[in-house]
């Protein structure tokens, strides 16, 4: 059963993240972050946020790093007050490579399809 409880509260973090972001964080460097998935260890301590990004200037990546890192306090707080559970996950941001290998493998297939 605590499997289906972890999905459900990560299901529960990526909604909330998401929002948090678009509609409390002020700052221009996350405004093009979408949260992606969420990952959270069993006993609920740690949520790893998965996230992408439209761009793929190596710039842009290291500015939303950055502000990700910077508003994980007011994310964490907010989510606080959100989740219905009692102790909220330690987060941590990291970009998801998956969203990026799949736009490159579409790049090579539409490469292929030209010639």
């Amino acid at each position: 059963m605590a499997n289906y409880r972890d999905r459900r509260v990560a299901q529960e973090i990526l909604k909330e993240v998401n929002d948090i972001l678009h509609k409390k964080v002020r700052d221009p460097r996350v405004q093009d972050v979408s949260i992606t998935d969420v990952k959270v260890t069993g006993d609920l301590q740690e949520a790893t946020i998965f996230y992408s990004l439209l761009s793929d200037k190596a710039s842009d990546k290291q500015k939303a790093q950055e502000g990700l890192e910077k508003a994980t306090g007011l994310v964490r707080r907010e989510l606080g007050h959100r989740l219905s559970i009692y102790k909220t996950p330690e987060i941590t941001f990291t970009r998801d490579e998956s969203v990026e290998y799949g736009n490159h493998i579409d790049e090579l297939l539409r490469g292929l399809h030209k010639d």
